[in-house]
């Protein structure tokens, strides 16, 4: 039976942007199922004991940005530490992947254009007409997910993410939820692999 793997992120993230590919790849090894969960972590901080980035203490930001070059550098991505466009309001974009979701289609591809444009192409992903522009490149009908994400059922969909992910004892991003076990960062995702190799 394929396992699934529940996967919390904030398409604002830059960890969820340095894990999405590898994780993609590792579930197609396995077999496994991603089950896509766009989170608001705005709902999820305050509840688990989470800063926004501009809040944490200096020397939390500055250890922030020497890792993220350093994981930039040992995996060969493109990463702008310092993007033009962050943090930018990413409801448009989630309600985009939420509705490609409710669709019966693989959000994949388009969750790592919205990643790879705030990260590695200074596009900005509350612009709509740069969101379309992603969703065309990535092979989507981005007029109807766009149109499609606008609505209630769409917000529920988000606010259910976050409930759900707080239930489960989820505090950041990105997570990716195995059974009982929660993999905290893309940091994590070699212990993640090897979880699925178990029986």
């Amino acid at each position: 039976m394929a396992k699934t793997i529940s996967y919390y992120f904030s398409l604002n993230s830059p960890w969820t942007y340095l894990g999405d590919a590898r994780l993609a790849a590792i579930a197609e090894r396995h077999g496994a199922t991603i089950a896509h969960k766009p989170t608001n972590l705005g709902k999820v901080f305050p509840e688990t004991g989470g800063l926004p980035l501009p809040k944490r203490a200096p020397a939390r930001q500055a250890y922030r940005l020497q890792e993220l070059a350093r994981w930039r550098d040992y995996l060969g991505l493109p990463l702008n530490l310092h993007p033009a466009f962050f943090p930018a309001d990413e409801r448009t974009a989630a309600g985009m992947v939420l509705a490609a979701i409710d669709a019966g289609l693989d959000c994949g591809p388009l969750v790592n254009g919205i990643l790879s444009a705030v990260w590695a192409e200074e596009r900005n992903i509350a612009d709509e007409a740069t969101l379309l522009a992603i969703a065309t490149e990535r092979g989507y009908d981005g007029v109807v997910l766009m149109e499609a994400g606008r609505s209630e059922a769409i917000d529920a969909a988000w606010d259910r993410n976050a409930a759900d992910a707080l239930a489960g004892g989820v505090f950041g991003a990105p997570t990716y939820v195995l059974g009982e076990q929660l993999f905290w960062g893309q940091d994590r995702l070699e212990f993640l692999d090897r979880a699925l190799e178990a029986p």
